[in-house]
């Protein structure tokens, strides 16, 4: 009967997989693991985009320009929606995006969304609550979220999206 036993337990043995098969069946998993690995979203501050960024890029033109709360009052904009592109300044530089021509179209021929190779911009207006600010200009509540090139929100805040000519 012992011989039975010690039988059974040698064909169990021999079913499973080897210690190097063991090893490299564990050194493949690990290399998935870190293969579908995605590092954790930027922290993004965009900069205000000053009138002297405007001159030196050429972005003058109708569209919109979002103004977060904190900068409301000093009328700095934050992102630059236009027609065919969007703007953003990020570690000093200008960044460029396309307008999403299947987006909602914003007053003054603004897009809701952008899109560039390593970011996206969307403005969210509540087009009812628009205000008349200027000869020119409305204002409107709104919404700016800008994403990493994975569809990542990076940057939202709340603010006033002001359009004109």
């Amino acid at each position: 009967m012992r011989w039975i036993a010690l039988g059974v337990v040698a064909l169990l043995a021999a079913c499973g997989p080897s210690p190097r098969e063991k090893a490299e069946a564990d050194k493949k998993a690990v290399a998935e693991v870190k293969a579908n690995q995605e590092p954790p979203p930027e922290i993004l501050v965009p900069e205000p985009i000053t009138f002297a960024d405007v001159e030196k890029a050429d972005l003058f033109g109708a569209g919109c320009n979002f103004l977060p709360r904190s900068l409301d009052k000093g009328g700095i904009a934050l992102v630059i929606a236009q027609a065919d592109e969007a703007y953003f300044k990020r570690d000093g530089e200008i960044v460029r995006l396309a307008s999403d021509a299947g987006s909602a179209e914003l007053p003054y021929l603004a897009r809701a969304k952008y899109d560039g190779l390593t970011y996206s911009v969307s403005l969210d207006l509540d087009e009812e609550a628009g205000k008349q600010s200027g000869d020119e200009t409305i204002d409107y509540p709104s919404t700016l979220t800008i994403r990493d090139a994975q569809g990542r929100p990076v940057f939202t805040e709340n603010g006033t999206t002001q359009c004109g000519a």
